[in-house]
């Protein structure tokens, strides 16, 4: 009986540190799930594909890029490159670099999060979207 309860709680304890989220490129896991419905004036901006908004939510705000009719994608706009300098990216006049200015110069394309001028070297934090037609759900 004692050795079946050592064992359950040792495969309980790896199952709890088991399931322990990843941080990609050390960004922290911040819970994200939300839905908006992308018809509402405040979404315009993202109402074409090769648009793009910001969002709250996340770990330093989210980005979200219209890639065609029915797929978006969505990136935490907390830079990875020393993440724990909590620098955040912004669009710039290209309106196809996210840059983080303020920090290391790092720069990402909008389209897929990818890395176009370092020092970072991993892509931006994304996030899983779902679109239905109407609503778009961001969540990880």
């Amino acid at each position: 009986m004692q050795r079946t309860l050592l064992i359950g709680g040792a495969m309980g304890l790896a199952v709890l540190f088991g399931c322990r989220k990843e941080e990609q490129g050390g960004v922290p896991y911040t819970q994200v799930d939300f839905t908006i419905n992308v018809n509402n004036p405040a979404y315009a901006d993202i109402q074409v594909p090769g648009g793009w908004l910001y969002l709250t939510g996340g770990s330093q705000g989210i980005l979200v890029y219209r890639r065609s009719i029915d797929e978006f994608m969505a990136f935490d706009r907390h830079c990875p490159y020393q993440p724990g300098d909590n620098c955040r990216v912004s669009v710039d006049s290209t309106e196809v670099i996210a840059r983080d200015a303020d920090c290391c110069g790092s720069a990402f394309l909008i389209i897929d999060g990818s890395v176009t001028q370092g020092p970072a070297a991993t892509s931006l934090k994304q996030y899983h979207t779902l679109f239905n037609g109407t609503n778009l759900r961001i969540y990880n």
